[in-house]
């Protein structure tokens, strides 16, 4: 029965091509030829070899299957991905196979389907294996490379050495929780975040973590709405993110300051540019005065709920119920306490004048009080 599948070699392999690129996550996004050329041979290659095994000669050669999985890590191809597409390859087979079976064959069909699904499942684990080291070749190498960039230390070298490309220029995103968080699960949120991000960078994301978090380097041509759609959902945690361009590798080092600045300072989960924090931003800057702007709060220390809810009346914009329902009071008590605070501070966070100090004095007291915050 497995002998009637040798001519039909050609046309299963074409099939597998087709069904990969239908039905398995990232294949769709390689070159045709490669389609068409690579992933066709392999298939024959596997389809030849389950044929030679099951008359009892030498089976499949994994070092070629092992090869193509290396390189599927390296094109960004998901794991789940290339098993999957070793799953089409055996389904298509299984199908085959059915159909080549005359009556009285029965038996014989049953012991080929599971010395095809032995055989897969071999090849797969085979292939996960070399997928998972070629992985943490590259991600030791891509952490090497963001590292010099970051620094500024001689990146070029880096990723000649790495055998990794350089980019024209980067968007550096700074990634942290809204809260503090043990390394570990700054670690987590980090890949987290990358995985998002992965389809939005074509495989060519860069992280080096932190302790918040950490930094994400990716192809300056990155469109902003990818950000944002691929980070508002997915996630365990809400993540707050600053990006900054930097038009060379060059200025990597100094956009990685300013997005780590701006991710300090949002406030809320997103994706978040200079123009969006840009007067927090001017204002966190200014040494001279900082410690007096920031000073204007501390009336309130020692007054439970005061300094949250005019925090929260600003985060509202001034939406005395959106603030009741934020910090799940009654929106009278929200006006007892915003009007306690204007006793204790001299300062009406319903006013021009209140709403400004108030903003950058709160600004000042959460960057002081993260020591992630360069100084």
């Amino acid at each position: 029965m497995a002998t009637r599948l040798e001519p039909r070699i050609n046309h299963l392999a074409r099939l597998v091509v087709e069904r990969q690129r239908a039905e398995v996550p990232g294949f769709d996004r390689l070159p045709d030829d490669m389609r068409d050329l690579e992933i066709a041979s392999a298939a024959r290659h596997t389809f030849r070899g389950f044929l030679r095994g099951v008359r009892g000669l030498a089976d499949t050669d994994a070092a070629v299957l092992r090869e193509r999985a290396t390189q599927r890590a390296a094109e960004g191809v998901p794991l789940t991905g290339l098993l999957r597409a070793y799953h089409v390859g055996a389904e298509v087979v299984a199908d085959a196979l059915s159909a080549a079976a005359r009556p009285g064959e029965e038996a014989a069909l049953l012991w080929l389907t599971r010395r095809l699904f032995t055989t897969v499942n071999s090849l797969a684990e085979q292939a996960a294996e070399a997928y998972l080291l070629g992985l943490a070749d590259q991600q030791a190498a891509g952490r090497e490379l963001a590292a010099a960039l970051l620094r500024g230390d001689a990146p070029q070298e880096v990723a000649a050495r790495c055998g990794l490309p350089l980019e024209p220029g980067y968007l550096v995103l700074s990634v942290r929780a809204p809260t503090a968080q043990e390394p570990v699960a700054a670690r987590r949120l980090l890949h987290q975040v990358l995985v998002r991000l992965a389809p939005a960078a074509d495989g060519r994301a860069l992280s080096l973590p932190n302790g918040q978090g950490g930094h994400i380097l990716l192809p300056v041509g990155t469109p902003h709405a990818d950000l944002v759609r691929h980070l508002s959902t997915g996630l365990s945690r809400p993540v707050i993110a600053g990006a900054a361009l930097a038009a060379t590798p060059e200025d990597v080092p100094a956009a990685a300051e300013q997005a780590h600045r701006i991710a300090a300072i949002a406030r809320s989960p997103g994706v978040h540019r200079l123009q969006d924090v840009l007067l927090d931003y001017h204002l966190a800057g200014s040494k001279d005065s900082a410690d007096e702007l920031a000073a204007l709060l501390d009336p309130l220390d020692g007054h439970a709920g005061l300094l949250e809810a005019v925090a929260a009346f600003l985060d509202c914009d001034l939406d005395r119920r959106r603030t009741a329902r934020a910090l799940s009071v009654h929106p009278n008590t929200v006006d007892n306490r915003l009007a306690r605070a204007a006793q204790l501070t001299g300062l009406d966070p319903h006013t021009t004048h209140g709403i400004q100090l108030f903003g950058a004095a709160l600004t000042l007291r959460r960057l002081a009080e993260d020591p992630a915050v360069p100084g």
